[in-house]
C-alpha cells in the first residue's frame, strides 16, 4: 500500500529528531561540565588537605572534592534503574487457539503490507494499541512491535468496524516515524528519573551530610547546582514532547487514511464516534462493583454485562441500533457542547474524534463488505475468553478467591435499580442533571400566577440547551482566566470563530461575564415559573406548604454545601504535604495545621452519621472508618516516620466526607423532583 506521505508529517518528524539530538548535545554538556567540576573539585580538595593537614581542612577538602561526584553520579543514575514492561494485565494468544483471528489480522497485514505482530496480546479494557518491548538498546536495534487488543473493544464493533481499526493499528506499524517514538520514550525515561525519582539519591547525600557539618555545606551547594540541572531537564521535557505530540498526531491522521484504504472510512468513523459510550458502558460496570467487592462479588463476565449498560444508555439517549450497536451520530458526540472556545491542545497525543472523522470525510474512501456481524464471532470461544479475562481483571482484587459471581440476569436488575435510584424522573428532560433550581425568594415567587405556559414549555429543548449554553459560557470564562493570568500558557485561541492572542483574553471576559448574567436571569425566570407551575398543583392538593418546605430546604442547603465543599478543599490543601518530601520541622507545623481543621471535619461526619437520609446510603467500610476517625486523635507523624495506617483513616474519611456530602444534596433534590413529578401525576 502506497500512501503518500503529507508535508505536514515529514516536518513533524523532522523536528521530533531534532529535539531529541539537541537533548543529547544538551546532555553531554552536562556531563562534560559535571566531569570537569569533578576533576576540579577533587584537584581542590586534595590542596586544601595538603596546604595544612587538620580536622578542619580535611573536612573542607573532603566536603569540597564530594561535590563533583555527586552531580556525576546525579547524571548518570538513570543507567542503574531498571525498567520492566507490565504484562500482568495481559493475556498471550496464538495462531494455534485463534485460527480465525490470526487469518483475519494476517489478511490485513498483507494489504497494508507490514510485518505481523511479535506477540498478540488480549487487554480487558475498550482499546487497540501497538507496543515495544522497549529497553535502552531498542533506539539503536531493530525490535518488532506487539499488538493489544482489548476486548471491550471487540465486544463493541462489527467484524468490518474491527477491520478498520486493526489497519488503523498496523498503519503504525508501517510507520517509520513510530521509531522515534521509541527515542523519546527513552529519553522521558531519563529525564523522569533525574526530575522525580530521586528518593534513594537524596537519602544518599543526606546521609553524608549528616556525617560533618562541613560536607553539609557542600551538599547544600551540589542541591542548587542539581536544581538548576533539572530546570534545563524540565524545559527539554516540554520541548521534547510537545513536538513528539505534535508528530503523533499526524501519525493518527495518517494511520486513518491507511483503515479508510483497508476497510472504508464509516466503519472507522462509526466505531470511532461510539468509542466513549463503548468506554462508559464498561467503566460504568466497573464502578458497579466497586461497591459490590464490599460484599465479596465480583462479575462472572463483564463484556456481557458491558453489552447490556450499552444498548441501555442507548436506549435512554434513544440512539437508532443497527447490527445490534448502537449507532452514535456527530451531533450526539456534540451536543451538550455549546463552547464557542478553541484551543489546540498541543499536549494530546491524538486529535480529537471530530478532528478525525472530519478528515476522513475528506477521503471519502469506500469500500463494500458484508462483515456486519460482531467481531466477537473472530474469536474461537469469545465467551470463555470474556469469563477468563474477567476472572483474571478481579485477581488482582485483595481476597479475589473469596469473591462469588453475580450472574447476568441479577447484574440487569441491579443495574437498572441503580441507575434509576441515581436519576432523576425522565419528564424533566434532561433540565436538572447537570443543574440545580437557581436560588430566588420563596414568598415572592409563591404569589406569582403562571398563565403563560404549558408543563412542556419549561423543559423544552430550548430551554435544556439554555442550561447548556450557560454551563459552557461557565467553562470558556474560567478558562479565560486561566490563560489571563497564565496559569494555562498558549500563544493563541479561536472564540466564536475569531482568533485572538493570549494577552487578548481580558478582553473577553466582559462580554462573557454579561452572558452569564443575562442567561442565568432567563434560567432563574425559568426555574421561578416552573415552582409557580408545582405550587397552583401542590396548593389545590392542600400540600402547598409541603412543597415551599422542600424549595427551602434544597435551598438552605446549597448553601450549606458551598461551605463544606470549602472545608473539604482546605482539608485538601492542608494534606498536601504528605504526598511530598518535607523535613521533620515543617512536618510538626502542618499537623497543627491539619489538627485545627480537623476539628470542623469531625463535627461534619458526625452529622452525616445522625442524617437520617443517608442511613441506608453509607456503606458498612465507610461507616467502620467515620466510627474509628471519630473515636481516635491520630497523631498521624512520630518516631520521624509516618504512621500510614492512621493516614489510611483520614484520607478515607476525608474523600467519604465529600462524597456523603453530595449525596445529601442530591437525595433532597431528587425528593423535591419526585415530589412535583408526583402533583403532575394526580393532577386530574
Amino acid at each position: 500500500m502506497n500512501i503518500e506521505i503529507s508535508n505536514n508529517f515529514k516536518k513533524m518528524t523532522t523536528k521530533a529528531i531534532v529535539s531529541i539530538v539537541l537533548f543529547l548535545i544538551v546532555y553531554i554538556l552536562l556531563l562534560l561540565l559535571a566531569i570537569g567540576l569533578t576533576i576540579a573539585s577533587v584537584i581542590g580538595g586534595f590542596y586544601i588537605i595538603t596546604f595544612k593537614l587538620n580536622a578542619i581542612t580535611i573536612g573542607f577538602g573532603i566536603g569540597l572534592a564530594s561535590l563533583g561526584f555527586f552531580i556525576l553520579a546525579f547524571l548518570f543514575k538513570f543507567i542503574f534503574k531498571k525498567h520492566k514492561t507490565d504484562l500482568s494485565h495481559l493475556t498471550e494468544i496464538t495462531e494455534k487457539t485463534e485460527p480465525k483471528l490470526f487469518h483475519f489480522i494476517n489478511e490485513i497485514v498483507k494489504e497494508v503490507e507490514t510485518d505481523f505482530p511479535k506477540k498478540i496480546y488480549l487487554s480487558s479494557d475498550v482499546n487497540a494499541s501497538v507496543f515495544y518491548d522497549s529497553s535502552f538498546w531498542s533506539m539503536f536495534f531493530p525490535i518488532k512491535k506487539n499488538l493489544q487488543i482489548g476486548l471491550g473493544l471487540v465486544n463493541t464493533c462489527t467484524e468490518q468496524e474491527f477491520k478498520a481499526i486493526m489497519a488503523h493499528e498496523f498503519g503504525h506499524f508501517s510507520q517509520k516515524s513510530m521509531k522515534v517514538g521509541s527515542y523519546v520514550y527513552n529519553v522521558n525515561q531519563v529525564i523522569f528519573n533525574m526530575l522525580y525519582d530521586n528518593e534513594s539519591f537524596d537519602k544518599m547525600i543526606q546521609q553524608w551530610a549528616n556525617i560533618s557539618g562541613y560536607f553539609s555545606i557542600f551538599v547544600i551547594i551540589a542541591v542548587k547546582i542539581i536544581e538548576g540541572i533539572q530546570w534545563i531537564l524540565k524545559k527539554m521535557y516540554e520541548f521534547i514532547n510537545i513536538n513528539y505530540l505534535a508528530l503523533s498526531r499526524e501519525m493518527e491522521f495518517h494511520a486513518d487514511e491507511v483503515a479508510a484504504n483497508v476497510a472504508g472510512y464509516i466503519p472507522l468513523k462509526e466505531s470511532l464516534l461510539r468509542m466513549d459510550l463503548a468506554n462508559h458502558s464498561f467503566n460504568s460496570v466497573l464502578g458497579f462493583y466497586e461497591n459490590k467487592l464490599i460484599e465479596n462479588i465480583r462479575s462472572s463476565n463483564l463484556y456481557k454485562e458491558q453489552s447490556f449498560v450499552l444498548k441501555f444508555l442507548a436506549d435512554k439517549s434513544s440512539l437508532p441500533i443497527k447490527n445490534d450497536l448502537p449507532i452514535v451520530s456527530p451531533l450526539d458526540l456534540s451536543k451538550f457542547n455549546k463552547s464557542k472556545l478553541v484551543i489546540k491542545d498541543q499536549w494530546a497525543s491524538h486529535p480529537s474524534t471530530e478532528e478525525r472523522i472530519v478528515n476522513l470525510e475528506r477521503l471519502n474512501i469506500t469500500k463494500n463488505s458484508t462483515n456486519e456481524q460482531l467481531a466477537n464471532l473472530l474469536f474461537s470461544d469469545i465467551e470463555k475468553l470474556q469469563e477468563n479475562l474477567t476472572k483474571k481483571l478481579f485477581s488482582f482484587v485483595d481476597n479475589a478467591d473469596q469473591l462469588t459471581s453475580l450472574q447476568i440476569e441479577d447484574f440487569k436488575t441491579q443495574y437498572h435499580t441503580d441507575f434509576e435510584d441515581n436519576s432523576f424522573n425522565k419528564i424533566y428532560n434532561g433540565y436538572y442533571d447537570h443543574k440545580n433550581p437557581n436560588y430566588f425568594d420563596i414568598v415572592t415567587a409563591t404569589g406569582v400566577v403562571n398563565q403563560n405556559h404549558n408543563f412542556e414549555y419549561f423543559f423544552n429543548k430550548e430551554n435544556i440547551d439554555m442550561i447548556y449554553d450557560y454551563i459552557a459560557l461557565e467553562n470558556d470564562k474560567n478558562m479565560l482566566v486561566n490563560i489571563d493570568n497564565k496559569t494555562f500558557t498558549i500563544k493563541t485561541f479561536d472564540y466564536d470563530g475569531k482568533k485572538y492572542k493570549a494577552q487578548e483574553s481580558s478582553l473577553l471576559l466582559p462580554k462573557i461575564e454579561k452572558e452569564i448574567e443575562e442567561l442565568k436571569v432567563k434560567i432563574t425566570n425559568n426555574d421561578v415559573a416552573i415552582y409557580s407551575h408545582f405550587y397552583q398543583l401542590a396548593k389545590d392538593k392542600e400540600v402547598g406548604s409541603e412543597l415551599k418546605s422542600k424549595y427551602n430546604q434544597l435551598f438552605a442547603n446549597d448553601q450549606l454545601h458551598d461551605k463544606k465543599a470549602e472545608l473539604y478543599t482546605n482539608l485538601i490543601e492542608a494534606t498536601e504535604f504528605l504526598r511530598v518530601s518535607t523535613p521533620f520541622e515543617t512536618i510538626v507545623t502542618n499537623l497543627k495545621t491539619l489538627k485545627k481543621i480537623e476539628t470542623e471535619l469531625k463535627k461534619e461526619i458526625k452529622l452525616i452519621l445522625e442524617n437520617p437520609l443517608l442511613q441506608s446510603d453509607i456503606s458498612a467500610s465507610s461507616r467502620e472508618n467515620f466510627e474509628n476517625y471519630l473515636k481516635e486523635d491520630y497523631v498521624y507523624f512520630s518516631n520521624n516516620e509516618y504512621r500510614d495506617k492512621e493516614l489510611h483513616i483520614l484520607s478515607n474519611a476525608i474523600n467519604d466526607f465529600s462524597y456523603y456530602t453530595s449525596r445529601n444534596y442530591f437525595f433532597l433534590k431528587k425528593d423535591l423532583l419526585n415530589f412535583q413529578a408526583e402533583l403532575l401525576s394526580n393532577k386530574n
